[in-house]
């Protein structure tokens, strides 16, 4: 039962994170990918803060180690700052679908990363899994890019979500120096994300853009609402569940269930986006998550 409970998590997963990416790309079309990106931090502060004052007692785990705090407030720096500038704007430029299925390169620059700096191990099928995936999804950019109306600006959005792969992998390589012993990954998950928040918010204010944002989300209480949603189902209630479920089942299963995003954002993209993609669309975003599974279960 728990390993059912564990596998229904892991789907809730990454439909939470669908749906996040649809909202975000939504209201970053209203009010700026930076703007949405900021703001989605602090409601993601919030929501996590209050997670960890009902299920640990405190609003923030200020009894963990400096070490934690190093390597996880790193993390959020890279995955969630970095990492995020780049997915926010790939959403607005290429659209959630493309930006997603980019975004499933993480676990495979995870992997390497892991590879170079934690002596961590590669076999054979993990490394046929890689090329998988890297096929897959170039079997999709390609037939998008005969189809975009504009190249350049195809080409960025593609560009971005590669950076933002690269820094959510990176940001997990961090983070799993942050663990070890018995620490909650709510707890770690909160260092992330404020860190992250605050870093943002300060360089919004050495940008003297803080007078300017928060004018915008007076002026499009709509954006607002999409970005508290976005906030809810992605950093919120799509990590939780991730969690919930690498703690059930195997993380190898976890992680591939946790990252269909891509063939949930088919449809969604189809009917909510009106995008029109043909069938090359649909068997490379397959033959990519075939690709990702591989690389977790072989």
């Amino acid at each position: 039962m728990e390993a059912y409970l564990g596998e229904l998590a892991a789907l809730a997963t990454s439909l939470s994170f669908s749906f996040g990416s649809t909202v975000f790309t939504a209201a970053g079309r209203r009010i700026g990918s930076l703007v949405v990106n900021r703001t989605r931090l602090v409601i993601a502060v919030i929501f996590l803060a209050s997670t960890h004052w009902f299920t640990l007692g405190t609003l923030i785990p200020l009894n963990a180690a400096p070490e934690r705090w190093l390597w996880f407030g790193l993390s959020g720096a890279i995955g969630l700052v970095l990492g995020d500038i780049f997915l926010f704007q790939s959403f607005v430029l290429v659209g959630p679908r493309i930006a997603m299925l980019m975004m499933s390169l993480a676990p495979i620059f995870a992997a390497l990363e892991a590879w170079v700096f934690l002596g961590e191990t590669l076999s054979g099928g993990q490394v046929f899994g890689i090329l998988i995936t890297v096929a897959g999804i170039a079997w999709v950019l390609m037939e998008g890019s005969g189809k975009s109306g504009d190249a350049r600006v195809y080409g960025r959005g593609i560009l971005l979500g590669l950076g933002a792969a690269i820094g959510q992998a990176t940001g997990l390589v961090l983070a799993k120096k942050g663990f070890g012993g018995d620490f909650s990954p709510i707890s770690a998950n909160l260092i992330r994300v404020l860190v992250a928040t605050i870093l943002l918010w300060i360089i919004t204010f050495f940008q003297g853009q803080i007078k300017s944002t928060l004018q915008t989300l007076r002026e499009n209480p709509r954006g607002f609402l999409l970005t508290t949603a976005g906030a809810f189902s992605g950093p919120f209630l799509g990590v939780t569940l991730s969690l919930f479920a690498i703690q059930r089942v195997e993380v190898g299963v976890a992680s591939t269930l946790t990252s269909l995003s891509p063939i949930f954002l088919l449809p969604i993209s189809y009917f909510i986006f009106k995008e029109r993609f043909g069938w090359g669309a649909i068997i490379g975003t397959l033959l990519a998550m075939a690709g990702v599974a591989m690389l977790f279960l072989v």
